[in-house]
């Protein structure tokens, strides 16, 4: 028997296939179509594109395993957070989905500020209202499609239109409403006071349950679409940095994760909330009942290096660009790379930060720019550990996944930068794996997450930090940390000329 995760993420939607213990057996990826940014810092998909890779992505998955939708015994779903899927009275998809990374919605922010007051947001959902969140894309299709706003009768997060797809019913989990703000984090539940507050209607909301509970069974149709089996369980699964914690086992204190995609994640485990009153980490439901987890997100992480292969050296693999590095010095002689590339959540909260090099030279090569590129996501990943560390985490060890884990070098820069001993598991699947093992747990396979991850993640290397390292990029770190400040006015200027 099979447990499956689906994970529908920014660049493609992954399926896999996990055993009664936990270890990987079969998995396939379908890609999506590229994001739509019809204007700077816009951000659109799909959500029929997701489904169409999605039933790719399932069929592909069984026929690697050389079998059929009755060997599995239950289904995880995970996805990007945030993202914005209006249906309508005929459950037709009204609009393209506004993802995680839009930043469009800087006006409504300020609105939903002035109109509630930031002490009263954090009372209500523990968070400040951000561009990236869920609410103020809702708000701007309220101000700049009035006539598809009035359509909006189910308001659904990515992974939560695939299980309506799958199942016929509209459901989410706490982890992934929590990136809403419009979830009480403490209480686990729709805010009403949120809702009614915006005069919004809370009808529009899908149920939430925990992570591990089942929300639906797959229906004939979506069997015929997809090759599983009719009534096969579901269960609510989590966001994409949920579910990619229970992959790395961050289900108990002390463990803190550094999870590198599309967006770079710090996540840490909380026994009860607790936040930041900046707001500059986010506090969230944990896919575990009754716990927590603080994170800190850098937008543009594993994007930046995705972005400069793709825009100048498409032929080139991502292992010969980090090849590359390996030529250039500790600190890319004097170079700093900002990876602000969609505005940047922490520590800034700024929708308009943009990318940078700083202190490029006639000198510098590209294999300067890419070190300086890598180490600039570990120090914007630092960022977010500092603040993480002063809500009392402070881990022994960081666990890295995703694909800085797989770079040995980039392994390396983290432990480095980081100061901290840095791990690797012996499962790098990330949010999917995440998503299968909730399955596990749904289906009664086991009796908790703690539990099934005892059992199935594994530490395969760790990377202690150099000495001289550490102490060569903490001056280095005190230099990235002033040029954000330098050129927050600046960013400011560029982004309502090109408005």
């Amino acid at each position: 028997m099979y447990w499956l995760g689906l994970d529908v993420g920014t660049g493609g939607s992954r399926a896999l296939l996990v055993d009664a213990s936990g270890v990987v057996r079969y998995s396939f990826t379908a890609p999506h179509q590229e994001m739509r940014m019809l204007k700077p810092l816009w951000a659109e998909q799909s959500p029929d594109d997701w489904w169409h890779a999605s039933q790719l992505a399932i069929q592909g998955v069984i026929r690697e395993a050389s079998t059929d939708g009755s060997s599995i015994k239950g289904i995880g779903l995970t996805g990007q957070m945030h993202g914005l899927v209006l249906l309508d009275d005929d459950d037709k998809v009204i609009r393209p989905a506004l993802i995680w990374c839009d930043q469009r919605s800087q006006p409504q922010v300020d609105f939903i500020e002035a109109k509630l007051g930031r002490d009263a947001i954090f009372k209500h959902i523990a968070n400040p209202v951000l561009t990236g969140f869920t609410l103020p894309k809702l708000l701007w299709v309220r101000d700049h499609e009035p006539q598809k706003f009035e359509a909006v009768r189910k308001i659904l997060l990515p992974k939560d239109y695939l299980r309506f797809k799958l199942t016929g019913e509209f459901a989410t989990d706490v982890s992934d409403a929590s990136g809403t703000a419009m979830f009480d984090v403490v209480n686990r539940r729709w805010s009403a006071e949120m809702m009614d507050g915006l005069s919004l209607d809370q009808r529009d909301l899908p149920k939430a349950f925990e992570s591990h509970e089942i929300t639906g069974k797959v229906t004939p149709a979506a069997a015929a679409a997809t090759g599983l089996a009719t009534n096969t369980p579901v269960v609510a699964g989590a966001g994409d940095q949920a579910a990619s914690a229970i992959g790395n086992g961050i289900v108990e204190a002390g463990k803190v994760s550094c999870t590198i995609g599309t967006s770079g994640v710090v996540f840490a485990y909380l026994a009860k909330p607790a936040y930041d009153t900046a707001g500059r980490v986010h506090t969230f439901c944990h896919a575990v009942p009754n716990a927590w987890h603080v994170m800190g997100v850098t937008q543009g992480a594993g994007l930046s290096l995705q972005w400069f292969r793709n825009r100048f050296f498409p032929d080139v693999a991502y292992d010969d660009l980090t090849a590359d590095a390996t030529l250039s010095p500790a600190g890319a002689h004097g170079l700093f790379w900002l990876p602000y590339l969609m505005g940047e959540r922490t520590p800034h909260l700024d929708a308009n930060a943009r990318a940078a090099w700083v202190g490029l030279t006639a000198r510098h090569q590209r294999s300067d720019l890419v070190r300086a590129l890598l180490e600039g996501v570990c120090y914007s990943q630092k960022d977010g550990l500092e603040i993480i560390n002063s809500l009392g985490a402070r881990p022994s060890q960081v666990r890295l996944s995703g694909g800085g884990a797989k770079s040995p070098f980039w392994h390396q820069l983290f432990a480095d930068i980081f100061d901290q001993d840095v791990a690797t598991l012996a499962t790098q699947e990330g949010s999917a794996y995440g998503a299968a093992l909730l399955a596990l747990v749904g289906t009664g396979e086991f009796a908790t997450a703690a539990e099934v991850c005892r059992v199935a993640v594994k530490e395969i290397e760790v990377k202690e930090p150099n000495e001289q390292a550490v102490a060569f990029y903490a001056k280095r770190y005190q230099v990235f940390g002033s040029l954000y400040p330098a050129l927050k006015q600046a960013f400011q200027t560029i982004g309502e000329l090109d408005a």
